[in-house]
């Protein structure tokens, strides 16, 4: 953040937000190419003033509709821009708006978003250097949005840390990585602490979900636990991410076309421990407990079979008649164990169901509650980040669709009804009486097709779960 005037910033490139209709701002309206600048929607002009150098004119449609989800959009375009020029530090002028702190935040998020690249594996490229990393963002407005610029800073970057776990491979991002991740999160900050349990413990805990997900695997299952204790006077707060490392479907076998996009079916958890990690370092005043469980579904000789029945942590025995619905029984013991750890409010995330990307596409999570006002602060909390939640109702008549032929449930019903409603019935049936949403990211994880977002893996859910944990902290 910077009170310098436009001609005196030391940027490699300077940008200005232009809506439709209005002037470009004083120092730079004379400049070559200002004519051509105009303020349509995502519409891009460089210009060549004297001083600063070079400016980037982007356009933000009309005044009236000027909304944080344009402030990132530009700043994602802006950035881009950047990179093209192979510019190193960027800085930006304060668009006019109603809400000058939500502005801000909106610009840096969607300018960190935006420069976000994974290419950790690559040796070399057959186009080229890959342009210089963009080091640093200055916003030239009040001291008075520092803080929600800094704030901003935090969360984008844990965002980013989050899609760097769901770019990794499976052969990378094991379970135990998962955990490793855990070890180094809660090693950066006092009022963190973390509990990592392996096959042993899971099975002397008797998780028969977990238990039976991850039997047709070599690779050792963790059940991840991170501990915030930030104080305040709220409930404390659980979160559960579904931490499959690598899901093949198990003996139900997934077709072959797109399974390698299932290294990325541990969002939920990448979501849930960057979030923490985030929480911590902004010092929200809450208590938190965290759990992931973390596995491999893989088919094999002592892979769970379908027909199979299991008992859950909390009792319940449950048919399971399809091995690819796995992701909820591994919920299912992590949901009750949260509940006897301590939490008192709880929000899963999770990619569950493929059905929630028919229904509501890329743009919208679904979200399944079982408490009114909980429903309500995470919708919410999606409306302030743009990451979007709409709720889906639960009824008693989806209820009968999980009750089980010979088991108290069945993990797959025979009927093709309602599927990500479904499943997020069966996960309540293992919260009691806690106030619990379920967040279903099948659809919003990845390839979500959003300017600062792209079409690989988002990190959604990572600033949602810290806006609810801001909202949720006293």
């Amino acid at each position: 953040m910077s009170q310098t005037q436009l001609v005196e910033v030391d940027a490699g490139l300077v940008v200005v937000g232009l809506y439709e209709g209005e002037q470009l701002p004083e120092g730079v309206a004379g400049a070559l190419g200002a004519a051509d600048a105009k303020g349509g929607l995502e519409k891009v002009s460089l210009l060549h003033p004297e001083r600063p150098g070079r400016v980037l004119a982007v356009g933000l449609g009309k005044r009236d509709d000027a909304d944080t989800e344009r402030f990132r959009v530009a700043a994602a375009i802006a950035a881009k821009e950047a990179a093209k020029l192979d510019v190193t530090s960027l800085a930006w002028l304060l668009p006019e708006s109603g809400d000058g702190e939500a502005t801000a935040a909106a610009l840096v998020t969607g300018t960190i978003l935006a420069s976000y690249r994974f290419d950790r594996f690559r040796s070399s490229d057959p186009d080229g250097p890959p342009p210089p990393r963009l080091e640093s963002l200055t916003l030239l407005g009040p001291a008075s949005i520092a803080e929600a610029a800094e704030a901003s800073r935090v969360c984008a970057e844990a965002q980013n840390r989050a899609r760097d776990l769901q770019s990794l491979p499976s052969n990378v991002a094991t379970p135990s990585y998962l955990a490793g991740r855990a070890e180094e999160i809660a090693g950066m900050n006092d009022v963190l602490s973390v509990e990592v349990l392996g096959r042993a413990e899971i099975s002397a805990k008797e998780m028969g979900g977990l238990v039976a997900v991850s039997q047709g695997t070599e690779e050792e299952p963790k059940l991840i636990v991170l501990r915030y204790a930030g104080g305040g006077s709220g409930p404390t707060l659980g979160l559960v991410g579904k931490g499959v490392t690598f899901d093949t479907g198990g003996i139900s076998l997934k077709p072959s076309a797109s399974m390698h996009e299932m290294k990325m079916d541990m969002s939920g958890a990448a979501a849930v421990l960057e979030a923490v990690g985030a929480i911590a370092e902004l010092g929200l005043a809450l208590d938190l407990i965290a759990v992931v469980p973390s596995t491999e579904n893989m088919p094999s000789g002592t892979a769970i079979k379908p027909g199979d029945v299991i008992t859950q942590y909390n009792g319940k025995t449950v048919e399971v008649n399809n091995t690819d619905a796995e992701g909820r029984l591994i919920l299912a013991d992590a949901l009750a164990y949260a509940v006897e750890l301590g939490a008192e409010r709880i929000v899963d995330l999770a990619t569950l169901t493929g059905a929630v990307l028919i229904a509501l596409g890329s743009t919208y999570a679904a979200v399944i509650s079982n408490d009114d006002d909980l429903a309500d602060e995470v919708e919410q909390a999606g409306k302030t980040t743009g990451e979007l939640v709409w709720r889906l109702p639960l009824h008693p008549e989806y209820k009968e669709l999980t009750k089980g032929a010979v088991a108290d449930l069945t993990n797959a019903s025979a009927k093709r009804k309602a599927g990500t409603i479904y499943a997020g019935s069966f996960l309540e049936e293992f919260v009691g009486e806690t106030p619990w949403a379920h967040v279903d990211i099948a659809g919003t994880a990845w390839d979500v097709g959003r300017a600062y977002t792209g079409n690989d893996a988002s990190g959604f859910g990572v600033r949602l779960l810290v806006e609810l944990a801001h909202e949720l902290s006293a």
